[in-house]
């Protein structure tokens, strides 16, 4: 990429039942009195950890964070070899994250594609194994919890999709796409199933007709609608969002993005935003955290990061942002960054966004900068942070 675009969708979910199938693994289902049948060597490895350290409620710094990520890496082995798998490097696509998500707030996660947007949310999820670091959810560390712990807290976190066209199983009508977290959870049947995916056809504005369709014919945006329908029907604490309105026409992320933030003051949702699109970040965050390669370079509130960007990354991210007035658009400067992203499979060292900075100096290559409050509640990851008027 030879300037400062802003970020294309990351790939589209798994089709069809794959898709419905991680959707199914979302949806949490309660412990089963007794010990499953079997159990795998992970499994069974994970219970043993939690015996000896149970880890239980951790005691958070703030007390208004439901999800406190500390140090949080996510690696991806690459091996070599037919017949003997041997690892000769690994993919940082997470490399020491530290964030937290206040209860009923919105974080926007923002960046270019291979930023390690999406793997973040999958691990918080975990719907990945951290490679190392903490992922603490209302209090408890969640971890390397094992799958059969991890059930009763499944229900707790949520994820929309990006695409809502493979989101969604084509053999299965609407009803009984949002009905399958109930029914694995167990908590309604018969009337009162029906009842409950009816109600939720209409918080998110379909109509109860629609209960027999499927996903086919409806547009885009109906589509999303049904995956938030979905996601809403255990009353998840915490809501992914992986670029859920990315792969939606222009004339619909709006009515999206404002039925997701209706429905976060009528519920009391928390959300994880991941998104490319900025502007788009911008209407629905209260906070916005930017990566890069890996790691996060700036984080504050919606206000300081738009009005007093401080790192040049995201300086060039938003200076490619249109703004509706033509005479503006004009005048604004715009910043070109040389070169493509680097691989995260050997990133550069120090700071990793050296080799296409306009500032960088020795000490950009050989002292990485660590992520530090420079004015309240406004952090950054640079050596040379300024603030620049983008017009």
């Amino acid at each position: 990429m030879n300037s400062h675009e802003v970020a294309k969708p990351a790939a589209a979910e798994p089709a069809g039942a794959d898709a419905e199938a991680e959707a199914a693994v979302l949806s949490t289902v309660r412990s089963e009195p007794g010990r499953p049948a079997t159990l795998t060597k992970d499994d069974r490895a994970a219970e043993a950890a939690e015996a000896a350290d149970p880890g239980g409620a951790v005691e958070a710094a703030d007390p208004d964070a439901l999800v406190r990520v500390t140090d949080l890496q996510v690696h991806f082995p690459v091996t070599s070899g037919a017949l003997v798998a041997r690892k000769i490097g690994a993919v940082r696509a997470v490399d020491g994250l530290d964030f937290a998500i206040r209860r009923g707030e919105t974080l926007g996660l923002v960046g270019e594609s291979g930023s390690g947007k999406s793997t973040t949310g999958r691990a918080i999820a975990r719907l990945l194994e951290p490679t190392g670091g903490k992922v603490e959810f209302d209090g408890r560390d969640i971890t390397h919890l094992s799958a059969r712990s991890m059930r009763p807290l499944r229900r707790d976190i949520q994820m929309i999709f990006q695409d809502p066209y493979t989101s969604l199983n084509p053999r299965h009508t609407v009803g009984s796409i949002i009905a399958a977290p109930l029914k694995i959870v167990g908590d309604l049947s018969g009337d009162a199933l029906r009842a409950r995916v009816r109600e939720l056809l209409e918080l998110v504005g379909l109509s109860p007709e629609h209960l027999n369709r499927y996903p086919h014919e409806f547009s885009g945006g109906q589509r999303q609608r049904i995956g938030i329908a979905r996601a809403l029907a255990t009353d998840p604490k915490l809501v992914i969002a992986d670029e859920p309105v990315s792969a939606l026409d222009v004339s619909v992320r709006a009515q999206v993005v404002n039925l997701l933030g209706d429905l976060q003051s009528e519920l009391g949702l928390t959300y994880l935003f991941i998104a490319h699109d900025l502007s788009v970040v911008r209407h629905i965050s209260d906070r916005v955290a930017v990566m890069y390669l890996g790691t996060i370079v700036e984080m504050a509130d919606r206000a300081g990061m738009y009005e007093h960007p401080l790192h040049p990354y995201t300086h060039a991210l938003l200076s490619a942002v249109p703004v509706p007035d033509p005479a503006k658009q004009h005048r604004r400067e715009r910043i070109l960054l040389r070169g493509d992203p680097p691989t995260p499979l050997n990133p550069p060292a120090a700071c990793r966004f050296n080799p296409r900075c306009w500032k960088a100096e020795d000490v950009c290559r050989t002292v990485e900068p660590p992520l530090v409050e420079i004015q309240p509640g406004h952090q950054v990851a640079c050596h040379f942070p300024e603030e620049r008027e983008l017009v």
